[in-house]
């Protein structure tokens, strides 16, 4: 259930609707914007009648939500969400660009990645120091030592910092490193690991699982928003279909459809969605056409020897090169990078 209280509302007024809505049963969740405080009902009482809710002073209207969804839905929050970061904001009218190497590998490396990150405009440098991998004898990651690389890299070129958490053990040290936090495709649907995100008051960056719907998608970021933690942002990362000339099947239809239904800022990751390097600067140009608020994308300064994911990284020369490609389609869609 959504109550929505009328503009100058006063906190007696919304204080009583919220002690009611606790009477019957529901987690109450608060959204306060530029005019009206929307409050969320979750859970409850199976049959509720939403007039006695109608008639209490100060409530504007009331909604009964079908969606299996409740604070992820656009309704909880029309105006849609804006996380701010510092100086960067995700979900306002700047697309954000996250980019760097698949992997921390050392520290020669991520400097290097970082000038070439900071050099082409980006905002947020991401790289992995606990890397998921397919195979148990592909390079796991350097663990702690390579996120205090990726923050001194960061640091010194004025950077955000994004990685990936595989489990709720990491999450301590994760945040001492960390500005995002980073949910992979395997991990989407890792409910314990949601669950404790919700406790951290630090920015989530979910991806869509390998074979998950959109709805599936909405639902696991509720996973984290039910926690109490709204600042999440959704990342089409590629689906797996029957194709199989690149490595996923980038979704670029997905970026309007999350945005319409869901008030979470919607990232477009091409590097994971097509798993190779030519196809990478194009689905990028197509996400941000698309209305896409960020680009996650992996970076490497000699990409033919990465030690994980080279085949989908851009050159440093290719990632400067896009980023000015981007800038004018940015500009033609009434957003800037």
């Amino acid at each position: 259930m959504l109550v929505v209280m009328q503009e100058g509302a006063s906190p007696e007024q919304i204080q009583s609707v919220m002690d009611r809505m606790i009477q019957d049963g529901f987690d109450v969740h608060r959204s306060t914007g530029t005019l009206h405080t929307v409050l969320g009902g979750v859970g409850g009482k199976s049959e509720f009648d939403i007039a006695v809710f109608e008639v209490f002073g100060g409530v504007k209207e009331v909604h009964r939500i079908g969606s299996p969804y409740k604070l992820a839905s656009r309704a909880f929050r029309p105006q849609g969400t804006v996380i701010s970061i510092g100086k960067v904001e995700f979900g306002g009218n700047n697309v954000v660009v996250m980019a760097g190497p698949c992997s921390v590998e050392s520290r020669d490396q991520i400097e290097r990645a970082a000038d070439i990150v900071a050099d082409g405009g980006a905002k947020v440098i991401r790289g992995g120091a606990f890397k998921p991998r397919s195979s148990p004898y592909s390079f796991q990651g350097m663990g702690e030592e390579g996120l205090q690389f990726l923050r001194a890299a960061a640091d010194r070129r004025g950077l955000l910092v994004i990685s990936e958490v595989m489990d709720a053990t990491q999450i301590p040290v994760m945040l001492r490193y960390s500005d995002i936090l980073q949910i992979g495709a395997r991990n989407m649907q890792n409910y314990n690991l949601l669950r404790e995100l919700g406790k951290v008051r630090k920015p989530v960056l979910l991806k869509r699982g390998l074979s998950a719907t959109i709805e599936e998608l909405l639902l696991s970021a509720e996973y984290i928003l039910s926690g109490g933690n709204y600042e999440v942002m959704l990342c089409e990362r590629g689906i797996r279909t029957f194709e199989t000339y690149t490595r996923n099947t980038f979704d670029v239809s997905a970026i309007p459809v999350v945005k319409k239904l869901s008030h979470l800022p919607m990232i477009g990751d091409p590097s994971h969605g097509t798993g190779r390097r030519d196809q990478v600067p194009p689905m990028a140009r197509a996400a941000v056409a698309a209305g896409a608020d960020g680009l996650l994308m992996e970076v490497h300064h000699d990409p033919d020897h990465a030690l994980s994911d080279g085949a989908q990284s851009l050159s440093g020369p290719q990632f400067i090169e896009l980023m000015k490609q981007l800038r004018l389609i940015a500009e033609a869609v009434g957003r800037t990078i």
